[in-house]
């Protein structure tokens, strides 16, 4: 069972790393992730996967608060 889970939980985390590197919206990014703790969650594994999701999502964080590049200064 435990297996199972492993499986979809890896799945998952991999699923919401490539959306993020796809752009798609940072909703559906968050939701997978939040998918794999979950399960995570389900399975009794949570204390393992909580850190690598975390570390996620404070990235989707980060970038989802990012500006673009200022431009040049005005002369």
């Amino acid at each position: 069972m435990q297996d199972d889970a492993r499986a979809r939980i890896q799945k998952l985390l991999v699923t919401g790393d490539n959306r993020l590197k796809q752009g798609v919206s940072p909703e559906k990014v968050r939701e997978t992730y939040e998918q794999a703790l979950e399960v995570a969650r389900e399975a009794g594994l949570e204390d393992a996967i909580r850190p690598l999701v975390e570390v996620r999502l404070a990235d989707l964080q980060r970038l989802e608060g990012e500006s673009p590049p200022p431009g040049p200064p005005a002369a």
